[in-house]
């Protein structure tokens, strides 16, 4: 590298040309990506809810794609893969709660000036995170119907609805691994939400209180613990910035807002894997 006149120069073996060759904004479709901000009002503020929701959906979209195949994973006995994949959407979703300080940056007074333009268009009515909630195991059927104009995201849905979840996969990975999982759970209908269930924590009492014999098992649990306190993490961090924005004013889609959100909170994925902490070692 050479400075000339207080400007690096170029070194000689990056490639200038592109006239015949794939650039950067080729290979990720920038003229497409930064073309897809359509501010409805001219308020200054607008581009900066376009595009926080925006990023959103593209993590949400690694999200889901990371899960189904953790889910692939665990059904190959692949706890190394399904573990890896795990930590990265745990990581999508500590990006998403930090992504929140930047759109808690809209004041009430700004946001104000150009919600009215949103109608009932709302973060309720994404299909990613609603995916992403199914394949984790917070199945609710009455929800397609948000989805019904769309039919190829409602046969999405429907099709995650019909399909096991990641908790599901992993019960049936312990009971092929030799773990006592009772046949009415291996059984269960997968449309359902899922729902503690008490006769899965001897099962796992004894993974923790064997971790030499049990790690892989207990390794998994503790990342599936991860990923649900980096899920719950973010739905805080949703809530604040919600209620700091617009306090306890109706949602644009229709519900309740803040207190929507805060029955959001009560909802859990594994709940087995904290309940069984009060049993270690008792």
């Amino acid at each position: 590298m050479t400075i000339e006149d207080g400007v690096r120069a170029i070194e000689g073996g990056i490639a200038t040309d592109f006239t015949a060759r794939m650039d950067y904004a080729g290979y990720l479709s920038l003229d497409t990506l930064l073309s897809a901000q359509h501010p409805i009002s001219d308020h200054h503020d607008e581009p900066l809810f376009i595009i926080a929701h925006q990023t959103t959906e593209l993590w949400l979209k690694l999200a889901l794609h990371e899960l189904r195949a953790v889910r692939a994973h665990l059904d190959g006995d692949d706890v190394r893969r399904a573990r890896k994949g795990l930590s990265r959407v745990k990581h999508v979703f500590r990006t998403l709660t930090d992504q929140w300080s930047v759109l808690a940056t809209l004041t009430p007074s700004e946001y104000s000036e150009f919600r009215g333009v949103l109608g009932n268009a709302s973060g309720f009515q994404s299909h990613q995170y609603r995916a992403v909630e199914f394949v984790l195991g917070n199945k609710n059927e009455r929800m397609l119907k948000v989805f019904a104009s769309r039919p190829d995201v409602h046969g999405m849905l429907a099709e995650l609805l019909d399909s096991p979840t990641v908790y599901d996969a992993f019960l049936s990975f312990l009971a092929r691994r030799g773990h006592p999982i009772p046949q009415h759970v291996l059984d269960r209908d997968v449309r359902t939400a899922w729902v503690e269930d008490a006769s899965l924590l001897p099962v796992f009492t004894a993974v923790y209180e064997d971790t030499t014999t049990h790690w892989a098992e207990y390794a998994m649990c503790e990342d599936l613990v991860d990923l649900e306190d980096a899920v719950q993490l973010w739905r805080f961090r949703h809530l604040r910035t919600v209620q700091r924005t617009i306090g306890f004013t109706t949602g644009t889609g229709g519900s309740s807002g803040v207190d929507f959100l805060k029955r959001a909170l009560d909802l859990t994925f594994f709940p087995e894997l904290y309940t069984v902490r009060t049993h270690i070692g008792a």
